[in-house]
């Protein structure tokens, strides 16, 4: 509940809307104060209405806006009372999914409607309101006209073959997919990191069974979010916690330690800290500083040495990792810091180029981008413009994909279903 209730309706019938409920169309983008009567002409609430004509609005048709008293027994009156004169109730997302359909906005755009809504923290709010102001929009679209222009000089090569161009040869389209390759490197560098800035990393906490997980996990969410015991298997199931560190969310997940078991409920929960791991941005890999032989740390793990307040060693970055005491809060300011300093720059080089949000499907279709351009450029050396054209055909595409050029249905009813009511 609130102290103003707004009520939206979008379409070629809000104007007849308007006259049933309001006995006038308001004029165009004016406050009036207005009384709000149902299809019977009994009072229901007196506000202010706004009417936005097409294409003049935010979804590119004709708005009717009915501001009024937030009780929520007001609002659905008056809803209903619209519903019984010919409107219907609105779909998640759908006032941004028609903007788009309109061609008000792209879906780039349409996305980051959601992302300043779901913002966690004030960075994420300003970078999502850059890219619906067309932040991310712009150099995807500039990449989208590169490869327009480079697709047509490569099929002209293919459509008139008595002009006999050798494409191996062809050191301007050298230079332009060279050029192309490390701006669109630079543009997938960017968008992971304003995925990180809106999503946020996912971190497992992870290592052998009495390693300091769970200890680790409450130091780092600042809260006994988990059971601390010194019984091995304690933590069966996993445990997620959200953080934020200056700007940079953190979802910790918290699991099972890794070791043979009999047992089948610490096996499913071992099971599933696996999977844990395979999804993470990131994997802390603890290990006891006193062990003598620890378990071999999987991979790109940022290694983490516990109970150092046992073994001696000195708290903070060290060669491999981080070293810390969990308990006392011994180093965890420095691997706060670090996990910051892994993935996002800091404000002052993020304001200075433009910092934007970005979602995992734009960064997985610009690392699909990337290496179709990285094809591209070895077919060409290889003389074959057919194969050439192919690869800058699947790059247009993907870039398409981003702003919504080439869309599906699927695709579309999962990104606007996320969205709220009204929205």
């Amino acid at each position: 509940m609130g102290g103003i209730g707004i009520v939206r309706v979008s379409g070629p019938l809000a104007p007849r809307l308007a006259l049933a409920v309001l006995a006038a169309v308001p004029p165009a983008r004016v406050a009036t104060l207005s009384v709000f009567r149902d299809e019977e002409g009994r009072v229901l609430d007196q506000g202010v209405a706004l009417f936005f004509p097409a294409p003049g609005s935010f979804t590119g048709e004709d708005v009717l806006e009915l501001q009024g008293h937030g009780s929520p027994v007001v609002q659905d009156r008056l809803i209903r009372a619209l519903v019984a004169l010919g409107a219907r109730a609105a779909r998640p997302g759908e006032f941004t999914e028609r903007a788009f359909l309109n061609g008000k906005i792209d879906l780039v755009q349409a996305e980051a409607v959601a992302d300043l809504i779901e913002s966690a923290h004030e960075g994420a709010a300003r970078a999502a309101a850059q890219t619906l102001q067309g932040a991310f929009s712009t150099i995807v679209r500039a990449l989208d006209e590169r490869l327009a222009d480079l697709r047509c000089h490569v099929e002209a090569a293919l459509d008139f073959p008595d002009e006999a161009l050798d494409i191996a040869e062809d050191t301007a389209l050298t230079a332009s997919l060279t050029a192309l390759s490390s701006d669109i490197a630079e543009a997938a560098r960017r968008g992971r990191e304003g995925r990180i800035l809106q999503e946020g990393v996912r971190v497992a906490i992870a290592g052998p069974p009495n390693a300091g997980k769970s200890t680790l996990f409450n130091a780092l969410a600042g809260h006994e979010a988990a059971i601390v015991s010194p019984y091995p298997g304690t933590t069966r199931d996993l445990v997620r916690e959200r953080v934020v560190i200056e700007g940079l969310t953190l979802e910790l997940t918290d699991s099972a330690g890794l070791r043979a078991t009999d047992d089948p409920v610490e096996r499913e929960g071992i099971r599933r800290a696996e999977a844990a791991l395979a999804q993470a941005d990131c994997v802390l890999w603890l290990v006891d500083d006193g062990e003598q032989e620890p378990p071999p740390a999987p991979p790109a793990s940022l290694i983490i040495y516990t109970k150092i307040d046992i073994s001696g060693r000195a708290s903070g970055p060290c060669p491999e990792g981080y070293a810390v005491c969990a308990p006392s809060g011994a180093g965890i300011a420095a691997l706060r810091a670090g996990l910051r300093a892994r993935f996002l720059a800091t404000a002052q080089d993020r304001e200075a180029e433009g910092v934007f949000t970005a979602r995992r499907r734009h960064v997985v279709a610009l690392e699909r981008v990337e290496r179709a351009i990285a094809a591209a450029l070895v077919h060409q050396g290889e003389g074959s413009a057919e194969l050439v054209a192919e690869e800058l055909r699947l790059a247009h595409e993907g870039v398409g994909e981003i702003i919504g050029r080439f869309t599906n249905e699927d695709l579309l009813g999962r990104i606007f279903s996320e969205f709220c009511i009204g929205k």
